[in-house]
């Protein structure tokens, strides 16, 4: 016993000594200021700075991580740090998930969540200076029948319901995120974002809305899929085309749209960005870019992107004259305080880039 006694002292009073006495070798060594500076050769922050993000609490592709106020305060403290002013529930509802106590889902089968989100966002957005946008709720009819007019009916009374309990209590509530995602002319979407739009105003008095479509690309595959690309993605000009009817069709009720930009490829960007602006102005709606932060080049989906492949999408942005960039979606894919260890590098990163200490 005395013996091991001795020899827990003395590896003890080793480790410490250790410890106490670190030795670098001249590579590693910190320099006087104890930091270190990515050497850049390209031009730093010529980029369109993301300023919005969606929260992503109702989601079927990537993981929760299950955080409270506490976190979420956190993170909002994060988003503030980079710029960011305007953050939005991507929707309130998903099929029988829902983020707020509403009596209407509810009574439609819907489960009750254990913490009224929608309340803490709006707060957290007032605590910050940020502007909260709510995402309608999706029904999950539009992905099995492929008929948009479906998101309607529920919408109509979540809307009202919506607004009654926080849009018309909290400052920070900001606008409407017409929550349904098509690429195409699709079945029942224009009447359908024009219906849901037009109700938005009405009850909030005309707080602005906007959509998050994507492009048919050659990355728009079935993310539950082997592929990474297709060999028939939507030409420019046919996507003008159909672009063109919809905006005609939503102008009066839809502020602005914001294009998922991970669908097609880097080279085909200001292409496709040069339509979109050129729609958006033709139609007096405002050119968004939703900058996606998570990687759909990989065969694991989704981890946090390369930071070159961001820039250069939020640099295709600039060049195009976007008015805003936005993202799915900061707090998995950007955060210092993601679950993912690559989301923290990747913010250190665009916080280089764009010189914010």
């Amino acid at each position: 016993m005395e013996n091991r006694r001795q020899f827990l002292k003395a590896a003890g009073l080793g480790a410490a000594a250790l410890a106490a006495a670190p030795v670098l070798s001249a590579a590693s060594k910190p320099r006087k200021d104890n930091s270190l500076e990515t050497k850049y050769i390209i031009p730093k922050g010529e980029a369109l700075p993301i300023t919005g993000t969606f929260l992503d609490e109702i989601s079927h592709d990537i993981p929760h991580q299950n955080w409270g106020e506490a976190e979420w305060d956190k993170d909002f403290a994060a988003m503030k740090a980079i710029g960011i002013d305007t953050v939005i529930d991507i929707r309130c509802g998903y099929r029988k998930f829902i983020t707020y106590p509403s009596k209407y889902l509810l009574g439609k089968g819907a489960y009750m969540p254990s913490v009224d989100l929608i309340d803490m966002f709006c707060r957290l957005a007032q605590k910050y200076g940020m502007k909260f946008w709510l995402g309608l709720y999706d029904s999950g009819k539009y992905w099995d029948t492929g008929d948009m007019s479906y998101e309607v009916e529920s919408n109509k009374y979540v809307i009202d319901e919506i607004w009654e309990n926080y849009g018309s209590k909290y400052d920070s509530f900001g606008g409407w995120y017409i929550s349904g995602e098509i690429s195409r002319a699709t079945k029942g979407a224009i009447e359908s974002f024009r219906t849901m739009g037009r109700q938005c105003k009405e009850v909030s008095g005309g707080l602005p809305t906007f959509i998050s479509p994507w492009i048919d690309g050659k990355k728009a595959v079935a993310a539950a899929g082997g592929k990474l690309t297709k060999d028939d993605g939507v030409s420019v000009a046919q996507h003008e085309k159909e672009w063109n009817e919809i905006f005609d069709g939503i102008h009066e009720f839809v502020d602005a749209c914001a294009f998922q930009d991970g669908h097609i490829d880097y080279d085909e960007l200001d292409a496709f960005f040069t339509v979109n602006k050129k729609l958006a102005d033709r139609y007096g709606m405002q050119c968004w870019t939703n900058a996606e932060t998570f990687d759909r080049d990989m065969p694991i989906r989704f981890f946090p992107i390369k930071f070159d492949k961001l820039r250069m999408k939020l640099e295709a942005a600039k060049r195009c004259g976007y008015d805003k960039a936005i993202t799915f979606e900061f707090s998995h894919f950007l955060s210092p305080n993601s679950a993912y260890l690559q989301a923290g590098h990747l913010y250190d990163r665009y916080k280089e880039y764009f010189n914010i200490k």
